[in-house]
């Protein structure tokens, strides 16, 4: 099946995977983005600044979505360089509401450039082996991994670890161990994906007639759904429980 099989006819087929994902995906997202915004209004400040990002991580994939949709009509093609585009700005926010919420127990800069650090080598490295040298994609899957890896290592052993286990707040304290189990374990989805890449370790995983587009397609449409909505709920879930043991501390 073509990846949106709109193309064509105007409609989605039902065995279209790849479609449904995708725009399952784009619609959620942009509905997360109303509801980030809207439920800013129920936190105390310091909250809100999360959400606003939250906010604005599913509102540049749903806009990103939105032109993907747009190239690939035009151009039959899958639109790598926006997926790209979109997670080099979206990733980046991720690590910084990591900061935001471990900023009252004493985070600092040099916790949060070393999580830049390592989603730049991540996204850097990956880019150049689906888009630029796709003939040497497993070297530079192995550099993106090892970009993913700074990041693990810093939310599970590193600074932003022992500030979240220090911290006084039990909202932040529970939150932050589902955040990091999203980046572990939900974020594992993009290299799955990309290791379906042709010449890679997976590229024989799934078969089937997918013209023009690719299993890492469907892979990258769950992920994205899955980490960028996830991710921004459990920000909010934080900073509900955490405006609710202030109010109860007050009263």
């Amino acid at each position: 099946m073509n990846t949106f099989n709109i193309l064509l006819n105007g409609n989605l087929a039902a065995g279209d995977y790849i479609g449904f994902t995708f725009f399952t995906g784009y619609m959620s997202m942009l509905a997360a983005s109303i509801f980030f915004i809207v439920e800013r209004g129920t936190v105390t400040d310091k909250w809100k600044t999360s959400l606003l990002i939250s906010a604005l991580i599913t509102f540049i994939a749903a806009v990103h979505y939105f032109y993907m949709r747009g190239v690939w009509l035009e151009t039959g093609t899958s639109p790598t360089q926006f997926r790209y585009i979109d997670w080099t700005l979206t990733v980046p926010l991720m690590c910084i509401e990591y900061f935001l919420i471990l900023k009252p127990a004493g985070a600092k800069v040099g916790m949060l450039t070393r999580l830049i650090f390592g989603s730049v080598v991540m996204l850097v490295a990956g880019y150049i082996g689906e888009a630029i040298s796709p003939a040497n994609n497993v070297m530079w899957g192995i550099i993106s991994t090892i970009g993913w890896a700074i990041i693990i290592y810093e939310i599970y052993m590193g600074e932003a670890s022992k500030l979240a286990a220090s911290s006084n707040n039990a909202a932040v304290t529970e939150g932050y161990k589902v955040m990091r189990w999203f980046t572990l374990v939900g974020w594992a989805i993009y290299p799955i994906g990309y290791c379906m890449l042709p010449g890679n370790i997976l590229s024989g995983l799934v078969s089937g007639d997918m013209t023009n587009s690719s299993p890492v397609d469907l892979a990258y449409n769950i992920a994205d759904a899955i980490n960028k909505i996830g991710f921004g709920l459990v920000v909010y879930t934080i900073a509900k429980n955490a405006t609710a043991a202030e109010t109860a501390k007050v009263a």
